[in-house]
């Protein structure tokens, strides 16, 4: 039977993807989102199951407006992406605390106030900050977040434990790290992306950080907000999220040897590691959810380019942000 489930920052990227996920799979997404650019949205779904999503342009930092929203959307799920990332919250933190941290509170508000009881909420791996251990982190390990926006979404996790401690709305908070895919084009993790587009179309590109990192291809990212709304039981839990935890450099490797290039310099690479530990263990989210799926490396990077060479086919491959 089809459901309903509300989604705030669904234009974005991975966004876009939960929605493609369950529109296709016959549920009906509500957007609520403060843009109306569905750009994301059209690049990666068919008219048929775009054709179930209803969208309200609105502000996650206006109250009313979320609990009214979400009253009137008449939804059994909640899944959480509104945000705004590293480089905003960097240059403006009180914009950034205003989205990230008040926003979710108004969410959780709302959640209060109806009978839904539940929400899935996108946490991050920048809780943790730098770590030099090579050793997979878990949801245990100490959080010393280098970032104004690592600070906001760990303020978020005790929120939503307070949430279920006074008044029993359970939650699960999800922490990525570098996803990518198709629509992933904000961020300085949403580089190796941003390559694999300029690979497709013969570009040069530099991705500005080196070491290594925790690669989740983004459909994977969304199935697991989508298993977390679906199946989390009562509680507030806070889970990593994992793909592979490869060097960059084989990133590279891979786009430079999938491009149609004679130039196997096409794309590269060099600056400062992310300032994250570079690996996590998602055995929790397996253990309490359950399966996942994982898509290998190489084949996410294949999917990824692949749509991308149809968009360009079609003329209709966004390329504004390779200019930034």
């Amino acid at each position: 039977m089809a459901e309903t489930y509300f989604i705030t920052g669904a234009q974005g990227c991975i966004g876009s993807w939960v929605v493609k996920a369950l529109s296709e799979r016959g549920d009906h997404p509500v957007v609520f989102d403060r843009s109306n650019d569905s750009r994301r949205l059209d690049a990666i779904i068919d008219d048929e199951p775009l054709s179930r999503v209803r969208f309200i342009v609105s502000d996650i930092t206006d109250q009313t407006a979320v609990l009214s929203a979400l009253e009137e959307s008449g939804a059994q799920h909640v899944i959480h992406l509104a945000g705004l990332q590293v480089p905003t919250c960097k240059v403006d933190p009180i914009a950034g605390a205003m989205v990230n941290v008040v926003g979710t509170l108004n969410l959780f508000e709302a959640v209060a106030k109806t009978d839904i009881k539940s929400i899935v909420y996108a946490s991050s791996a920048a809780v943790y900050g730098m770590n030099d251990d090579d050793t997979p982190l878990d949801e245990d390990a100490q959080c010393e977040p280098s970032t104004h926006y690592g600070v906001f979404k760990r303020t978020n996790e005790g929120s939503a434990r307070i949430y279920f401690l006074d008044q029993g709305v359970s939650s699960v908070g999800l922490r990525p790290l570098t996803v990518y895919g198709v629509n992933r084009d904000t961020g300085l993790t949403s580089d190796p992306t941003k390559a694999m587009k300029a690979a497709v179309l013969g570009r040069p590109f530099h991705i500005r950080f080196g070491g290594s990192t925790d690669f989740q291809y983004v459909a994977d990212t969304a199935a697991a907000f989508i298993a977390c709304a679906d199946r989390a039981p009562e509680g507030a839990f806070v889970f990593n999220l994992h793909g592979d935890a490869v060097p960059v450099e084989q990133v590279v490797k891979i786009i430079n040897r999938r491009a149609a290039s004679s130039n196997d310099d096409l794309i590269t690479f060099g600056g400062a590691a992310i300032p994250v530990a570079p690996s996590m263990n998602d055995a929790q989210i397996r253990r309490v959810v359950g399966d996942l799926p994982v898509t290998p490396l190489e084949n996410g990077i294949q999917e990824t380019m692949n749509r991308f060479a149809l968009l360009r086919d079609e003329g209709r491959l966004e390329t504004r942000d390779l200019e930034v």
